[in-house]
């Protein structure tokens, strides 16, 4: 199991801290920094703990930045694994390798384990989440997707862009911005993944690990993905994503027209894309009428026409799923968390990560070839 936070924060060095950390600031560096989480040593606080001021920051979660690589490109990479095949003789170990090139690293060894299935699942947040905000939602994921036998994931990388930490409806804007710029570095990491597959899997001692990697975006954290999608070329995708999961997204319904130039290139990324929706989410209504120029919302409304990617696009209504896992006044008015707070949207993602036909899932009722409704 690994859990990595791939940051474009700040990095700042906390008074009396001898480790750099990502920053709080609601500002953006170009390239993404990337830490692992140790969750060796975890134990749930008590809520005494979590309600006093210094439960920040490694108070939190404990993790380690990596190093930037003192060369790009994935040659070292592919030296180190030879060598521990006995196949080549060299002086680097994995403690040579930073950034990419150790997390890849990493991902590699553990997903050519013995596991049946040792999945990643990559996870983008909404708007207002501080770093703190962030490193308790990686606990949240962790409890859900990785420690849930249900479930086939095994290792998540956790997108941190600077989103505002506040609630404040005019922050929404700045969170626009950010997840514009947070999107072109995402772009940059998805190059760097394929620049990673060509030089690694290019020689025939290695082989591919059949693992499968799929996204998770949820409201506008669709808005990081989408901007991704802008700034890639048709022509250089690779479909090296299994399922794509976009939860009570905050982009427009138009985003599936091939004029946008966006989601509709997700099915040249990945296998199968699902739309979790909720026709009763307070959170899209108001970002539909006050920031969003009374342009419908794809995780409330669904998408205005997918009928050229039906075959690959599924919506599922989650309008009357319980929330019988977090029932506070935030899930139960907001309809915004389906994926954290009830177990029949939770059940149907996992069933999805397995690769279940979309027919056969089951706690849906079938409304057209590419509609469902979760049951109550």
């Amino acid at each position: 199991m690994a859990v990595y936070i791939l940051s474009n924060r700040k990095i700042i060095r906390h008074k009396g801290e001898r480790a750099d950390s990502f920053s709080n600031d609601e500002y953006s560096i170009p390239n993404f920094r990337i830490a692992r989480c140790d969750f060796e040593d975890y134990r749930e606080p008590p809520e005494s703990t979590r309600k006093k001021k210094d439960y920040t920051n490694r108070n939190i979660l404990k993790y380690t930045l990596f190093s930037e690589p003192e060369k790009q490109g994935y040659q070292e990479v592919l030296e180190v694994l030879l060598a521990e095949k006995g196949i080549k003789e060299s002086p680097l170990t994995a403690d040579n390798l930073g950034g990419t090139q150790r997390m890849f690293y990493e991902l590699y060894k553990n997903m050519s384990s013995t596991k049946e299935r040792s999945d990643v699942m990559i996870f983008i947040h909404r708007y207002a989440y501080d770093f703190d905000d962030e490193l308790k939602a990686i606990i949240d994921l962790k409890k859900i997707f990785v420690d849930n036998p249900a479930s086939p994931v095994e290792h998540i990388l956790f997108i941190s862009w600077p989103a505002s930490g506040s609630m404040v409806p005019l922050t929404y804007f700045d969170d626009k911005a950010s997840s514009i710029n947070s999107g072109t570095s995402l772009m940059r990491l998805f190059y760097f993944y394929t620049q990673f597959l060509k030089d690694i899997f290019s020689n025939r001692d290695l082989a591919p690990c059949q693992q499968r990697i799929h996204i998770m975006a949820h409201s506008m954290g669709n808005r990081v993905l989408q901007s991704m999608l802008y700034s890639l070329k048709k022509e250089n995708i690779l479909r090296v994503i299994d399922q794509v999961l976009l939860l009570n997204s905050d982009v427009s319904y138009k985003v599936f027209k091939d004029s946008e130039d966006s989601f509709s290139k997700l099915p040249l990324l990945a296998n199968r894309i699902s739309v979790y929706l909720n026709r009763k989410d307070v959170i899209l209504g108001i970002s539909q009428f006050t920031k969003n120029i009374l342009t419908p919302r794809l995780g409330k409304n669904g998408p205005s026409n997918i009928e050229h990617l039906k075959d690959v696009v599924s919506i599922i209504d989650c309008t009357f799923a319980e929330d019988d896992l977090l029932n506070s006044f935030k899930f139960e008015v907001g309809n915004h968390w389906g994926y954290l707070s009830s177990s029949m949207v939770q059940n149907d993602i996992f069933q999805n990560l397995y690769g279940t036909d979309r027919n056969l899932v089951t706690g849906r009722i079938k409304n057209n070839d590419y509609t469902f409704t979760i049951n109550s």
